[in-house]
């Protein structure tokens, strides 16, 4: 490791300590989903010092998504969210061994990525249902360890934001969804998740037709996902 590696891991080393950042080093984080939570879970984690990490999302940067995504800006309008946060990762740490996917994870791909490495743990910030539930599935089936983001959508009071198992979480339609299609799918594991026990703003939910794969889309305020995210990478560093 050069000595500029040493330099900006310092004070990470200092508090959580040489077998913990050492740990991290040795990792490989796959993280699906970069939006409003993914991407800020995925910085995290980066700047923490993991050694290795695949991420994968197939959207660009709209300006509908400039008020919250660490991505967004108006120079990066157009841009794969995947790409610019390659670039921004590598600036961070040039030393990390990072593949990029700038696709969209279709459900039989799934079980193709998570063969494709060996994966040390799963961040899952997928904001659609089937996709997200078939890598929930198979993480589990796998024995990966996994932590997944719920809805940060139409809420804003940031001290309402838990860790708890899936099966326990309420005031959160995602969750619900997600319930139910894991039941239909006969998987019924403890899952740790972030969610938050507020209930949702319902005049903040409208119904669209220009997204992929969404029938309704949510009102978010900039600092909620970003939370949502510190979460997550506060999970997986724990938990490595």
């Amino acid at each position: 490791m050069s000595e500029d590696s040493k330099a900006w891991q310092q004070r990470t080393e200092l508090l959580l300590g040489k077998d913990k950042t050492d740990r991290l080093r040795q990792a490989h984080v796959l993280v699906v989903g970069l939006g409003g939570v993914g991407a800020y879970a995925a910085e995290m984690i980066c700047r923490a010092g993991v050694g290795r990490m695949t991420i994968v999302d197939a959207d660009t940067v709209q300006p509908s998504n400039i008020n919250r995504q660490l991505p967004a800006t108006h120079s990066s309008l157009g841009k794969q969210k995947a790409e610019v946060l390659a670039e921004r990762f590598l600036d961070i740490n040039p030393e990390l061994q990072l593949t990029v996917l700038p696709v969209y994870l279709k459900d039989e791909a799934i079980p193709e990525l998570l063969d494709s490495a060996k994966f040390d743990f799963v961040v899952d910030a997928i904001d659609t249902v089937a996709p997200k539930c078939y890598l929930i599935y198979h993480a589990l089936q796998r024995g990966i360890k996994i932590v997944s983001s719920m809805g940060a959508g139409a809420k804003r009071d940031i001290t309402q934001v838990r860790f708890a198992n899936l099966w326990e979480t309420y005031h959160c339609g995602l969750s619900k969804a997600v319930r139910k299609r894991l039941q239909k799918m006969g998987m019924k594991r403890k899952l740790p998740v972030v969610f938050s026990t507020e209930q949702a703003d319902p005049n903040a939910v409208i119904l669209v037709d220009d997204e992929q794969n969404k029938k309704s889309t949510a009102g978010t305020v900039s600092y909620m996902p970003a939370v949502f995210g510190c979460y997550l990478a506060e999970y997986v560093i724990r938990k490595l």
